[in-house]
């Protein structure tokens, strides 16, 4: 797909430029963003989630390209997403981070565009396999191995709201799940 959009809008030169600089592959999709601080772009490669803001021109210089640098503000990749949610009504996708980070917003700009999509199978592409586990209190968490875009395959230990993993009840409850997926898996345990 390059940086050609099929509905409109393409980034600006600094913009393709930062994106070619932070990538590890070709772009998948992408989607103008919508912000008050300038242009803001979401890209998904097969490898990858990059969000690239360029702040808006300076006063009195009215073209986009005469705005400062643009900024790599996200650049993970996919097995570092826990999920994403995508709100039809508001146009927003949030992006929950397996490390706790708080959600990512990502405001679409309201055009037709396959980012959704994307992501959902790129994210879905990465988690090889997943165990629940429950935990005493009602608390819960879950397990996974999760594959790179180099076909590395690791696990993934992701404590839900108020879970301490250093706790040693759920450390023996999580570990005996990691072993269980892991060899699932084909992995050492």
């Amino acid at each position: 797909m390059g940086f050609r959009s099929w509905f409109g809008r393409r980034p600006q030169k600094a913009v393709r430029r930062a994106v070619r600089s932070h990538r590890t592959d070709a772009v998948l999709a992408q989607a103008p963003l919508v912000t008050s601080a300038g242009e803001a772009w979401a890209f998904a490669t097969r490898a990858e989630l990059l969000l690239i803001s360029a702040p808006e021109a300076a006063v009195g210089q009215g073209d986009a390209e005469s705005r400062g640098a643009p900024s790599v503000v996200v650049h993970r990749e996919w097995a570092d997403v826990d999920r994403a949610t995508y709100d039809t009504d508001s146009n927003v996708i949030r992006v929950h981070w397996v490390d706790g980070e708080e959600p990512t917003p990502l405001t679409l700009d309201g055009r037709r565009n396959v980012l959704p999509q994307v992501l959902r199978e790129r994210v879905q592409w990465s988690v090889v396999l997943a165990e629940p586990v429950k935990l005493s209190g009602g608390r819960s968490a879950r397990v996974a191995v999760r594959r790179r875009a180099d076909g590395e395959l690791f696990s993934q230990v992701i404590g839900g709201r108020g879970v301490d993993l250093s706790d040693p009840e759920a450390a023996r409850a999580l570990d005996a799940a990691e072993a269980r997926v892991r060899s699932a898996a084909g992995l050492p345990a």
